[in-house]
């Protein structure tokens, strides 16, 4: 299920550098497109709990950060580009919102997807991972409508260190399940 996303993603991380109006339609049209394939499990009647069947585990793993990853690169991007006024607050606030979507999706697959005990722990970390990323698109989030709303920069100070201190956490949760992976 997650690599017919990988060429799409890829071509976002294209798009995102446009950095215009249509650039950031674009994306968002391409991140909707995804988030709404996604949860198309939910809309789909079913009678039972959905349980994702995995063989390869670690594969598995290393197709989520794969896709962490370019979503990492892609907000990181969109929130220079707010920072430094190549995009309103308004166009980064519908990126993060999209983002967010998708993080949450991906969350979901790993809650449903029942590894077996020696990867508990690496999936465990790397779900926290995902969590605190999607805390971090939040903050940036309130960020941008303290932007919007013309806080000064004094006013920001404590949410900016919110901001790098949810990115360092997830960093160091993808560390952790990296050192916890079965040999």
């Amino acid at each position: 299920m997650i690599f017919w996303r990988l060429p799409i993603i890829n071509s976002l991380i294209v798009k995102l550098q446009m950095a215009s109006k249509k650039g950031v339609l674009v994306t968002v049209t391409i991140l909707a497109a995804i988030t709404g394939a996604s949860f198309l499990i939910w809309i789909v009647p079913q009678d039972n709990e959905t349980t994702f069947v995995i063989s390869d585990y670690g594969n598995y793993l290393n197709g989520v950060k794969n896709i962490h990853e370019v979503l990492q690169e892609s907000i990181d991007i969109e929130y220079q580009n707010l920072r430094s006024g190549k995009i309103s607050p308004r166009e980064y606030i519908t990126i993060t919102e999209v983002t967010s979507s998708q993080v949450t999706a991906q969350i979901s697959e790993f809650v449903t997807s029942k590894p077996p005990e020696e990867w508990l722990a690496s999936y465990i970390s790397y779900m926290d991972a995902m969590k605190k990323f999607n805390s971090h698109i939040g903050e940036t989030k309130v960020l941008a409508n303290m932007i919007e709303k013309g806080s000064s920069e004094a006013e920001m100070v404590e949410t900016l260190e919110k901001i790098e201190s949810l990115k360092a956490e997830s960093l160091e949760y993808v560390k952790i399940s990296n050192e916890s992976k079965p040999n």
